[in-house]
């Protein structure tokens, strides 16, 4: 596919393509790695002994590491591509980035050193550690992409001029708690896939609180962003048909609702992940054609002005089109692997 773009797509139209593939990468990752960022946020919450914490656990234990390839994929492809918007971005979510790599590495210590601790308390504090890197990380995630859609204080020359306590404005605090619900909501469905007995059914009424709460951040977002962020909304105004994506997100939500009530995990989980993607679709229609918005329009980051050279999209279009079906068929081949309910064994965590 991608030698067939590759020769067919103009060269103007090559920085477009690879907008749409980053938001796919984007949109694979928030779904494969939300819901074990959602099982972390939950350890403290719902798990009432150690064997509950450790089927929490193990239910992601062969997963999370290879949803972070997602992310790493993410990153690599917007330096490879869009250089300019790296060279804008990760400057000005420096210290947050800084913060989410700890955040990353902290709940992946916290999972391995956990289960090699013998006193109660030591597994307790690394229970803490889990649930703080992952709470933390899907915050920050909420945090920037709120910004990205407000708008950064870029200057002509695309440098940031703000910091960390300027990107924790109410919107980006409310965009980052949306966040943490639905990666909440996104775990309560997967770990109710995977648990049997009483666990489960706590699991559920988990799952249904986890929805309230993210029907109730989503209405106060999508209201905040239509009333008060006009950036978001410029392009729906221009290209009307694009009211569809909202609209499907709104019947995503009731239907996850109505899932959830039911307990009827299988569905809720591909509809959740649905909605995700749908999120995703969303932030890029909020941003085109941009990559990144600024508070001064005049300092927008355009898609075309922070490619890279045609040669280079297009030598990016066959490496993708060699490489991403080995990530879905490793991806595949994995879930196959472990499928079915979580089991304590002599090797679990």
């Amino acid at each position: 596919m991608a030698f067939f773009l590759a020769d067919v797509v103009s060269a103007e139209q090559l920085p477009m393509v690879w907008f749409a593939l980053i938001g796919l990468l984007l949109a694979g990752y928030l779904i494969l790695d939300g819901f074990d960022l959602g099982v972390g946020i939950l350890h403290l919450l719902v798990p009432r002994d150690e064997t509950e914490r450790r089927l929490s656990i193990n239910s992601i234990g062969p997963l999370w590491d290879g949803n972070e390839v997602w992310l790493v994929t993410f990153g690599g492809a917007l330096l490879a591509m869009f250089p300019y918007g790296y060279a804008t971005a990760f400057p000005a979510f420096y210290t947050a980035f800084m913060l989410l790599l700890f955040a990353l590495i902290f709940r992946a210590v916290s999972m391995e050193f956990r289960g090699k601790m013998h006193a109660r308390w030591a597994r307790r504090s690394w229970d803490f550690g889990f649930f703080f890197g992952s709470f933390l990380a899907s915050f920050l995630f909420g945090v920037a992409g709120g910004n990205v859609v407000a708008g950064l204080s870029l200057n002509l020359r695309g440098e940031y001029q703000g910091s960390l306590l300027e990107q924790l404005q109410p919107y980006g605090v409310a965009t980052g708690l949306f966040v943490v619900a639905l990666f909440t909501l996104h775990g309560s469905i997967f770990l109710h896939l995977k648990l049997t007995g009483d666990y489960q059914r706590r699991m559920g009424l988990a799952m249904r609180a986890a929805w309230v709460a993210f029907a109730l951040l989503y209405a106060v977002v999508t209201v905040w962003t239509v009333g008060w962020v006009p950036r978001a909304t410029a392009n729906f105004d221009t290209y009307r048909w694009l009211w569809i994506v909202p609209a499907a997100n709104v019947v995503l939500v009731a239907a996850l609702g109505r899932l959830v009530w039911q307990r009827r995990a299988i569905a809720a989980f591909a509809t959740s992940a649905t909605m995700i993607a749908s999120l995703v679709l969303l932030l890029a229609a909020a941003l085109f054609p941009n990559l990144i918005n600024a508070v001064d329009p005049a300092a927008d980051l355009r898609i075309v002005d922070a490619a890279s050279s045609t040669k280079t999209l297009i030598i990016g279009l066959i490496v993708v089109g060699i490489g991403l079906p080995f990530v879905c068929v490793y991806t595949v081949i994995i879930y196959w692997t472990f499928r079915g309910k979580t089991r304590l064994e002599s090797h679990s965590y």
